[in-house]
């Protein structure tokens, strides 16, 4: 696998373009990302039952057809709880582009992000989608740039990978920084590929890839009414169709596409509101690996342990019960947890480690946490950050 510093216009035959259209005072806010030719769909919604106008929107599309050419994106404003003006406000989003395109409108997916119960300024952003399709080109970070809300930088990924004896590229960006839970969080993310691939195919990947990346980071444990991961598979590439999980080309093609999401994933933990940890969960020796995810799930969104950890406070015991409150079956103790290369607690609650070193290693700005419930075998990962003053500062008064 080959990394590209590029993001969604690195495979064959994808534009994006991001410019201001007045949705914010400046900075841009208009992003647009289209394929030359129909580009087989896979996407993924907000699990929240509360959902933005764009989210109904492209559920529809979709269950009408697995196929689309294009997805436009503003910032700055979720059309959240908008009512029927703001379900009309995303339909024209996706008319509008359909006709500068000259494409059916059921190829067309459309998204928002930016506070929510405020209406689109909707003919602001129609005449900006007129201007992104006279900016379409291959610089994927002015897109990137554009869907950002309190992100602080750009996130954008892409690899390279053979299927057979054809190269396949994979490339993706996303945002998010708050309002991030390992449930599909206040995040986006929009991934591209030249990959010949199945629909059916293509959606059993889309699952397995976020299953082991957007859904195991977390920021704050909220989620959101917007959030959604589309990925776009053109076909360009013109390799051997991956017509089944089987395929020879599915697991070169699912690891790259496994890379680019968690690549993403984890650029939005490290960019979370007022984080000054990044931290690695490694729960080890469970049962299954659903019950490693459970378990490094409830350590992530514990605040007793984040709050610890922004003070760079060696409290294991804030962390065993929050494990116990996972649902899973495991022994406490047979627990055991490191802090980087410094063991905190043994079996049998045995602790005997030095305050320094552990100091020392919370100090860092990353972090990797190793639990073992040893209770098995399996393992899983998982990402967070720690929850400090400066989360409470940004998120008491939000405005875009």
């Amino acid at each position: 696998m080959e990394i590209v510093q590029e993001g969604v216009t690195a495979p064959i035959g994808f534009q994006a373009a991001g410019i201001h259209c007045g949705v914010k005072k400046a900075r841009k806010d208009l992003a647009l990302i289209v394929s030359d030719t129909p580009a087989v769909t896979a996407a993924m919604f907000t699990t929240n039952s509360v959902v933005a106008a764009p989210v109904v929107v492209d559920r529809m599309q979709l269950n009408r057809s697995s196929v689309m050419r294009a997805v436009v994106v503003n910032s700055g404003n979720a059309n959240a709880c908008t009512g029927d003006r703001g379900l009309e406000d995303a339909w024209s989003m996706v008319k509008t582009t359909a006709a500068a395109l000259k494409i059916a409108e059921d190829e067309v997916l459309v998204s928002s992000t930016g506070v929510i119960g405020q209406y689109l300024p909707i003919d602001l952003i129609l005449s900006g989608i007129q201007v992104a399709v006279e900016h379409l080109g291959a610089d994927g970070t002015s897109a990137a740039e554009a869907i950002r809300t309190t992100d602080t930088f750009s996130k954008e990924a892409a690899v390279r990978c053979m299927v057979g004896e054809t190269r396949v590229t994979v490339g993706g960006m996303a945002k998010g920084s708050g309002m991030i839970a390992p449930n599909m969080a206040t995040m986006l993310a929009f991934v591209t590929t030249d990959a010949r691939i199945t629909p059916v195919v293509l959606e059993t990947a889309t699952r397995n890839a976020v299953q082991r990346s957007f859904h195991r980071i977390s920021v704050d444990g909220d989620t959101s009414t917007n959030d959604m991961v589309a990925v776009l598979a053109n076909g360009r590439a013109d390799n051997p169709v991956i017509d089944s999980e089987q395929h020879p080309g599915y697991a070169p093609f699912s690891q790259a596409l496994e890379h680019v999401l968690v690549a993403l994933a984890k650029m939005i933990v490290m960019d979370g509101e007022g984080a000054t940890k990044f931290v690695e969960l490694r729960v080890v020796d469970a049962a299954t690996e659903a019950d490693a995810a459970k378990a490094a799930r409830a350590v992530a969104n514990s605040s007793l342990v984040k709050t610890a950890l922004y003070g760079e406070d060696a409290n294991w015991g804030r962390i065993l019960a929050a494990i116990g409150t996972a649902g899973i079956t495991f022994d406490p103790a047979r627990v055991e947890i490191s802090f980087g290369d410094v063991p905190i607690l043994k079996r049998n609650y045995v602790i005997d480690f030095s305050e320094e070193q552990a100091k020392d290693v919370l100090s860092r700005k990353d972090i990797v946490i190793t639990i073992s419930l040893g209770a098995g075998t399996a393992s899983a990962l998982f990402w967070t950050c720690d929850l400090s003053k400066e989360y409470v500062a940004i998120n008491a008064n939000y405005r875009t």
